[in-house]
């Protein structure tokens, strides 16, 4: 998450680098029903939510997307940019009218290279959003398929 995390979330991006971050993103929207990015294509940008709601998408054969998770306020959107090789392992669109922060994953990937502190704490926190988001979808798989009165 972007800002200071409440207990259970991914650990916040330091203040100093949060600002530095901030000072290379630029303001956008999306309608409800914009497609952001899709499965497979090029991740060459990555947001933060300000306001509304994304839904991340696995394409299923012969079927509609899968919605796999809802993203709100503060949380990032896209960590493939990070990875090689930058590409999409999702899909996702606005659910609402979005209003984000927008970042070019080559400037900031060049930041995280020109400065290893800084790609340290970037790479940390997008690393514990995806293990946040694991751990969530574990949680889910556990509650569709887990046995029943398995639980104390």
């Amino acid at each position: 998450m972007f800002a200071p995390p409440s207990p259970g979330t991914p650990r916040a991006l330091p203040a100093e680098h949060r600002a530095r971050l901030l000072r290379t993103a630029h303001e956008v929207s999306f309608p409800q029903g914009t497609r952001l990015f899709e499965e497979g294509g090029r991740a060459d940008r990555f947001w933060v939510i300000r306001t509304g709601c994304v839904e991340l998408d696995m394409h299923v054969p012969g079927r509609r997307a899968a919605v796999i998770e809802r993203l709100g306020h503060n949380e990032l959107v896209g960590w493939s940019w990070l990875f090689a090789p930058h590409v999409w392992h999702l899909g996702a669109e606005a659910a609402t009218l979005v209003r984000a922060h927008e970042f070019d994953a080559a400037a900031v990937r060049a930041l995280c290279r020109d400065d290893p502190g800084f790609g340290r704490d970037v790479t940390r926190w997008v690393g514990d959003v995806v293990a946040h988001r694991l751990h969530a979808a574990r949680v889910r798989l556990l509650d569709l398929y887990g046995p029943y009165g398995a639980g104390a």
